[in-house]
């Protein structure tokens, strides 16, 4: 007997685990519930709910393959050992086939998995499948993991091109088996389940990822590369918490996007070709995850930037975890935010940068208040995101460079619509006074404001970062 093990891949089609234990078969699956490991990822109850809610479609379709679905609980992965070893002692599995994770408790736990169920004699392997290349195998001239995105992107267009990665064959259903599949729970202690508002803008299931990755393909596709930075105008995927959750894979996309551009990854449409470079970006953020290790483990890529002199301005902070910093692009955000679970990709920079610039707030505490909100929260690329947007990460925007918000929000959302949206108090005024309302707005509307002096906190970051000490010559 052969046993998938899922973890962040909840889908059927173009898994290639599940393929391989089914073409091995018989097969049954497994699915471990570890609400403390999870709580101490600081994983958002939305996420948690919205991977509940695929495990239900998941277990249907695997219903479809004759492929039970048994649930586990392992509070932390330092008990998924024993809980695994128990499973493929009741079954009799000669092997486990699970898809690769990064990160460093990812690579503990499946180290550790793997050493126990040796033990026990039962085999364990893992697969290339929610990246298109493996980590270590596209390397610098030096053999260094990339740290600049246009020399990793350049590289992987040059393997791809050669070698475009396939999408696997649909899975054939396997003889019935007398095992049967446990009951999907609802909900996990410690994360309480969304409102239903928040549900419905993301529907579970892999028929439902592949129709709206079809949908965005041939409708917004082509425009992506203008009207990906308007957070009023529907121009981005909103594929992220699909991604996330492997509900879609990265090779699916990547083929929906070269059906639509006949097969050019870097010429042709230019809404295709930058789509392709945000993949590419995802990918790129994993790679920095196993070549860095440190950046799992709460530190900056760059180690000079551990001297910024960070502020501790808790009122600041809650205030812009609120939205209530007085600036209304920042608090249209982070409202959405908290109402949807996500956020507009051009506003993660813009707030992140308020954070860690303008408020001088260390990025770690943004970073983590974005993993315990998001419904598309991942490691990398959320670490990703904030170390570049505050200049401690690899290729990251330069320490002096600053987005206004003020400008940012006249220049990607001139008439205000997101705002409004967001900010109702707000919506009677202009489309001049909207982005910076005057005092006397402000009191009539019950708008706060301010919080800071956009001209003093400027030049106090540029300060705080111009007197770091040299950069070191090497990252451990």
């Amino acid at each position: 007997m052969q046993m998938i093990w899922f973890r962040n891949d909840l889908r059927v089609h173009d898994n290639t685990a599940l393929t391989a234990a089914l073409e091995q078969g018989p097969a049954l699956a497994l699915f471990l519930l570890s609400p403390r490991q999870w709580q101490a990822h600081d994983e958002a109850p939305a996420k948690i709910d919205f991977r509940l809610r695929n495990l239900q479609v998941l277990a249907g379709e695997l219903g479809q393959l004759n492929v039970p679905l048994l649930i586990r609980t392992a509070d932390t992965w330092e008990s998924a050992p024993a809980v695994l070893a128990q499973v493929c002692h009741q079954y009799r599995i000669a092997m486990v086939h699970a898809n690769e994770e990064y990160g460093t408790d990812e690579a503990a736990r499946d180290e550790a998995v793997a050493r126990r169920l040796a033990e026990e004699e039962v085999g364990f392997r893992v697969y290339l499948d929610q990246l298109l290349f493996r980590p270590g195998s596209l390397l610098t001239r030096s053999g260094s993991y990339f740290k600049v995105f246009s020399q990793f992107r350049k590289a992987c267009l040059q393997q791809l091109q050669l070698a475009p990665p396939r999408c696997l064959a649909p899975p054939q259903a396997q003889p019935a088996t007398a095992i049967s599949a446990d009951p999907i729970p609802t909900s996990v202690a410690g994360f309480p389940i969304p409102d239903e508002s928040l549900r419905n803008l993301w529907p579970a299931g892999e028929q439902t990822a592949r129709k709206r990755l079809q949908r965005f393909v041939d409708d917004r596709l082509h425009e992506y590369a203008e009207q990906r930075d308007l957070p009023a105008e529907p121009g981005t995927s909103q594929l992220s918490p699909y991604l996330t959750a492997g509900v879609l894979s990265p090779r699916q996309c990547l083929h929906a996007a070269l059906m639509t551009n006949q097969g050019e990854f870097d010429s042709g449409s230019a809404g295709v070709t930058t789509w392709i470079d945000e993949l590419l970006w995802r990918e790129f953020y994993k790679h920095i995850l196993l070549g860095y290790p440190r950046v799992s483990r709460h530190r900056a890529f760059r180690p000079h930037t551990e001297a910024v002199p960070w502020r501790d301005a808790p009122n600041e902070l809650t205030a812009w975890q609120e939205g209530r910093t007085g600036f209304p692009l920042i608090d249209a955000a982070m409202r959405q935010l908290l109402a949807t679970g996500w956020m507009h990709n051009r506003l993660r920079m813009v707030v992140a940068m308020f954070l860690s610039k303008n408020l001088l707030i260390d990025w770690r505490e943004g970073e983590r208040y974005f993993m315990q909100h998001l419904i598309d929260g991942d490691l990398a690329a959320n670490n990703g995101g904030w170390q570049w947007s505050a200049s401690t990460g690899t290729d990251a925007v330069p320490w002096f460079r600053l987005f206004n918000p003020i400008t940012q929000s006249q220049r990607f959302d001139p008439s205000g619509r997101f705002i409004k949206h967001w900010l109702p108090e707000l919506r009677e005024l202009d489309q001049h006074d909207i982005h910076d309302p005057s005092a006397i707005s402000r009191m009539l509307c019950g708008y706060p404001a301010p919080i800071i002096d956009l001209a003093e906190s400027r030049a106090r970051a540029l300060a705080a970062f111009k007197n770091l000490p040299p950069v070191a010559s090497e990252l451990d």
